[in-house]
């Protein structure tokens, strides 16, 4: 017997959200989901401040992964943990000072393309061991090896729940790691092609509107219907 999914794990921007902002259909269905006994957790590239001031409904996560995997946040307790060691701040200072405009949390900088050049120019001319990952025109700067899936999975440790037993839902490049390593990896149907085309299955809706038609048919059927067999049997390169 297939055991029943437990949570969904979703990214923010792209996926549940529209333009920073979830509709209140789609906050029906988180609403709905927590009801039914399953764990909601959010799982993004936004620092966390930022998040806060998008997303008031937060607390509905049973926890959030915060800068593309480099920080966990639990909002029904406040608790905050850093995974990972920051950058240098003068790796930051000497961005700006460069001209570039940059964003830094607890450990991510951020920035925009097309300053990914000059960015990578100063890691390593400053001999730093940082990572630039790419997210729909996002730069972040994050140490090696730091990712939504490490983060995910630090999380679920928590939980004491395996991923195996979570459906993922993501849009873009930042998004291939912590759905690989789900249960089921899913892409909305405004994600990147790059990501369809690894993906467990394609939502039929873009955005929120594919996220409510995920938890409507993960409540009705536990999302066990014979799509997820037709889009991989033939396919090899799924989720590889």
């Amino acid at each position: 017997m297939i055991k029943p999914y437990q949570a969904l794990a979703t990214d923010y921007d792209g996926t549940l959200a529209h333009r920073g902002t979830v509709s209140a259909k789609t906050l029906a269905a988180i609403h709905r989901l927590r009801a039914s006994g399953k764990k909601l957790l959010l799982v993004t590239g936004r620092r966390l401040e930022e998040l806060k001031q998008v997303f008031p409904d937060i607390g509905l996560c049973d926890f959030v992964v915060a800068e593309n995997g480099a920080l966990l946040y639990w909002p029904t307790t406040g608790q905050i943990k850093v995974l990972a060691e920051p950058a240098p701040a003068a790796f930051a200072q000497e961005l700006r000072a460069l001209g570039v405009p940059v964003a830094a949390g607890r450990v991510i900088v951020a920035t925009v393309e097309p300053h990914e050049i000059t960015v990578l120019q100063t890691i390593k001319a400053m001999r730093l061991e940082l990572e630039v990952i790419f997210n729909k025109g996002s730069v972040m700067v994050l140490p090696t090896g730091v990712n939504k899936a490490t983060g995910l999975r630090e999380g679920l440790s928590r939980l004491g729940l395996s991923a195996r037993h979570v459906i993922g839902v993501g849009d873009a490049e930042n998004d291939h790691a912590f759905l690989r390593i789900c249960g089921c990896g899913i892409a909305v149907a405004n994600a990147l092609p790059s990501l369809k085309e690894r993906a467990d299955f394609i939502t039929e809706h873009p955005y929120g509107e594919g996220v409510t038609e995920l938890i409507d048919q993960l409540l009705a059927n536990n999302f066990q219907p014979h799509f997820a067999l037709d889009q991989t049997a033939n396919d090899p390169g799924k989720r590889k």
